[in-house]
């Protein structure tokens, strides 16, 4: 049996197919765990959110996205890469409220790739970091997300986002020293 075209289950599923989301987790879900894996692999041992919980929860953000216009696989793992981005994130505002800045290690920042340990502070600086630069400079805010949280390849991103590799790799050098300035400049969360 050959496989579902992944953009035409997208494509059902924002028309209201309510039985193209279970015909669309098995072609996905692989995909999504190993995104879910980069992100959780330095947290804190006990930490409450696993592998299968993050793919669920974002997962279930994504279905229920019908303003969507999916354009392809990558887009959907790209959307599901800032998903789980903005569940860590307030996992991390809760973490912090809780502990008010008691250190917990909770993600990587190393040319996407998971690389060192950061703390809670730090993800939330990126957050915010990548919030201003996404105001001067949306598509670069856009390929920092898809390579640091969603894991894809510059050519994936230039799929996702309908332009050319070199000139990802192009925004993904003007935005990586950008944040590295912005971060240093305001090292701490609002």
């Amino acid at each position: 049996m050959p496989k579902p075209d992944v953009t035409a289950l997208l494509a059902n599923l924002r028309a209201g197919d309510v039985a193209a989301v279970d015909v669309l987790l098995p072609h996905v879900y692989p995909e999504l765990q190993n995104l879910a894996r980069r992100h959780l692999r330095s947290e804190r041992d006990g930490h409450t959110l696993d592998t299968a919980a993050l793919v669920h929860e974002a997962y279930l953000k994504l279905i229920d996205q019908n303003r969507v216009d999916w354009q392809s696989r990558a887009h959907f793992i790209g959307v599901a890469a800032l998903a789980m981005r903005r569940i860590l994130v307030n996992y991390a505002k809760k973490r912090r409220a809780q502990k008010r800045g008691g250190g917990e290690i909770a993600a990587t920042y190393q040319d996407g790739e998971v690389g060192r340990v950061a703390r809670t502070d730090e993800l939330l600086a990126l957050d915010e970091s990548l919030s201003r630069l996404a105001e001067r400079a949306e598509r670069q805010a856009r390929v920092v997300e898809l390579w640091f949280f969603g894991g894809l390849t510059h050519t994936e991103i230039a799929e996702a986002l309908g332009i050319s590799e070199p000139t990802v790799r192009r925004d993904w050098r003007v935005a990586r020293a950008w944040l590295s300035q912005d971060m240093r400049d305001d090292p701490t969360p609002a």
